[in-house]
């Protein structure tokens, strides 16, 4: 039976990949497009807990596609624990697509729930939040949330993603924690049987 891949290995797998199988784009192009969306959105729904939920829902539709081109750019496997898949999603799939790698941290007793902990966020450069945002709530990088719980579902886990802190709202850290709520059993498309 083959060993679990360790957060070294996940590390400099992400780092191979982020060099060689990925396009870049311009960093402020991206940062800058991605602050106009949320604009548009304060502006269309005229309510921070729905533009957090359409945020998700953005992420979450993300999600549902990037994990393909995750797998195979990446050439990993299905994940043996919650814990490798933890490490894969920081290490391997934050550093592919965003060039950052969050720290995995706060583990739950049973294993079914952590942190990622963002020494840095692309999509925060250039951002201050007004204060009605930060009273009414805004998670600016609430696609993140969405992204990890499309992402996963394709993968066959059910979890639930939300922001516990966020340096654009005062806090000494971003951090999003990631619960595992339970592995979904593969169903064939109907029809396909």
């Amino acid at each position: 039976m083959a060993t679990a891949p360790s957060a070294k290995q996940f590390k400099a797998l992400g780092e191979e990949v982020w060099k060689s199988k990925v396009e870049k784009i311009n960093a402020e192009l991206f940062t800058l497009t991605y602050g106009s969306l949320v604009v548009q959105l304060v502006k269309d729904y005229e309510d921070y807990s729905e533009v957090n939920k359409q945020l998700e829902q953005m992420g979450y539709n993300i999600g549902q596609r990037l994990i393909e081109d995750f797998l195979a750019r990446s050439g990993i496997g299905r994940c043996v624990e919650f814990r490798d898949t933890a490490e894969a999603v920081s290490k391997i799939g934050f550093k592919m697509f965003l060039n950052i790698a969050p720290n995995v941290a706060n583990w739950s007793s049973d294993m079914k729930e952590f942190s990622l902990i963002f020494d840095e966020n692309p999509l925060t450069e250039f951002v201050e939040l007004p204060e009605d945002a930060l009273e009414g709530g805004l998670w600016y990088s609430n696609i993140y949330c969405g992204v990890l719980r499309g992402a996963l579902e394709m993968v066959q886990m059910q979890v639930e993603t939300t922001f516990v802190s966020d340096v654009l709202r005062g806090d000494d850290a971003t951090e999003i924690r990631v619960k595992l709520i339970r592995y979904l059993e593969e169903e064939v498309p109907a029809g396909e049987d």
